[in-house]
């Protein structure tokens, strides 16, 4: 258990035979009191428990509510004394009866508080299944694409086993994203404003750390590179990256916080969305460090990715002088450089195998608002002097554009959205760009990878929150 120093801690103890609705709002409710926790289940001898007690505890453990859980091999008693919890809750039902332990907690100064939690968060196990499950049946495949270019979905299986041998370094702008679940109560009476109650918060990998982690998911040996804040944030992504298996160099920026975006979501919608940032560039001596530490590990790498959110944690000087390693090297490169405003620029990164930007990204790139897709990927494919150009349209799909592999003539084509029921988009041109990518150094072609990449995408807005894609997930659906 971590220490509990300076933590207002809070115990529950019981059977939880099996976990219900009824649990989940008794446990949010104990955890709002207090900052940890602690949650005893009790052994096979006691009265009611009916399931086996290892069952009982990995089921209690698997909420994320829960700082920690054990198992209670004695009266409750003796691990309050122990424990000393701030307070102890009960369930409701029990706040009319004897209860043998309210003068011990009494006496050290700690409070026994009864609750059932509120009815709105019966469907909280509902909003877990949201963050974690993929709607697999929504994914349509087209067949035409597959027939026009002469593969079939056995080749494109066939480039997922190789991407095990991958060595992949992804470095750009660490995120956490954070989803705040939310109960709508309704429209304020003083102002037109909608108000919400929050009940969940779920904390999720973005930005380049999650497309490292795609990587990673993918099956390749993965070494990332970001820049942190001294903060939670930081800590957590650390740990959810090593938990990935990412080798993970993070550099600490005193300068700026941990970029952090929060998602306010009330029945499946996004209401809000809140950005905490800081956007100026890392200083030299970063720079410098940050170079020192990719040329240690480039010259092994299959393939060097660009995660740009144009927070300054790519700038131009680190981007040339990794380009220039990664040319001494052999080293393919991909990039991708989100815009929201007008701050970012895909073309500035040069002699890319790959980039992805959104048709506005592209646009801003060029200075051209007026063009149709084709010549505006012929302009940015001239420009930042790129192989490949894949233009995401959202629900309208990707635009594929490639110089010829037999002539010097550009050939185009389109790619519809193969998701028509998405839960979460945020995550697509992740999962597009890194699976495509890893496709185009396994060998697959452009438009092998566009289409394996398509797939991936579409697994991916499937859940709520951007989730490390597996290639077992990605087989399971190509095989479906």
């Amino acid at each position: 258990m971590q220490s509990l120093a300076n933590k207002r801690t809070v115990f529950v103890f019981g059977n939880f035979n099996v976990v219900h609705p009824g649990h989940l709002r008794l446990l949010n409710f104990a955890a709002e009191c207090g900052d940890f926790l602690i949650v005893g289940v009790t052994k096979d001898d006691t009265l009611g428990a009916l399931i086996p007690e290892e069952l009982r505890l990995e089921g209690v453990k698997a909420i994320s509510l829960v700082s920690y859980a054990f198992l209670m091999d004695g009266p409750v008693e003796k691990f309050i004394i122990d424990l000393k919890p701030h307070i102890v809750v009960k369930g409701k039902e029990f706040e009319h009866r004897l209860n043998a332990e309210k003068e011990l907690i009494e006496s050290y100064g700690g409070k026994l508080l009864f609750s059932s939690g509120e009815a709105r968060f019966s469907s909280l196990d509902l909003l877990q299944k949201e963050l974690l499950v993929t709607k697999i049946p929504t994914v349509h495949k087209p067949i035409d694409f597959p027939k026009r270019h002469d593969f079939s979905f056995h080749k494109i299986l066939s480039f997922i086993e190789d991407f095990a041998r991958l060595k992949i370094v992804v470095i750009g702008d660490l995120i956490v994203d954070e989803y705040i679940t939310c109960d709508p109560l309704g429209m304020s009476q003083e102002d037109p404003t909608i108000v919400v109650t929050p009940i969940k918060k779920d904390l999720f990998l973005g930005g380049a750390a999650i497309v490292a982690a795609h990587a990673r998911g993918l099956g390749a040996k993965v070494n990332y590179f970001g820049v942190v804040g001294n903060d939670d944030a930081a800590k957590f992504a650390l740990q959810k990256l090593e938990e990935q298996g990412v080798d993970t160099y993070l550099f600490t920026d005193e300068t700026r916080p941990t970029t952090l975006k929060q998602r306010f979501r009330a029945r499946g919608k996004t209401l809000l969305r809140v950005s905490h940032l800081r956007q100026h560039d890392i200083q030299q001596e970063l720079i410098f460090k940050a170079l020192t530490e990719i040329e240690l590990v480039l010259h092994k790498a299959d393939l060097l990715v660009f995660s740009d959110f144009s927070y300054g944690a790519l700038p131009q000087i680190l981007v040339d002088r990794i380009a220039a390693s990664c040319k001494k090297y052999g080293v393919p490169m991909v990039a991708d450089s989100q815009s929201s405003s007008q701050l970012g620029d895909i073309s500035r990164f040069k002699d890319m195998l790959l980039i992805t930007p959104t048709e506005h990204e592209a646009r801003l790139a060029v200075r051209e608002h007026t063009s149709g897709l084709a010549v505006l990927a012929q302009d940015l494919q001239i420009k930042a002097n790129a192989k490949h150009v894949f233009i995401t349209l959202g629900s309208e799909g990707v635009f594929v554009h490639s110089s010829s592999s037999t002539a010097n003539d550009l050939i185009d084509d389109q790619l519809p959205a193969f998701n028509s029921a998405p839960k979460d988009v945020s995550g697509a041109g992740d999962c597009l760009l890194m699976c495509a990518s890893m496709a185009l150094v396994a060998g697959a072609n452009v438009w092998e990878s566009a289409y394996l990449g398509s797939v991936a995408a579409a697994c991916q807005v499937g859940r709520v929150g951007n989730l490390p894609l597996s290639a077992d997930e990605l087989i399971q659906e190509l095989n479906r």
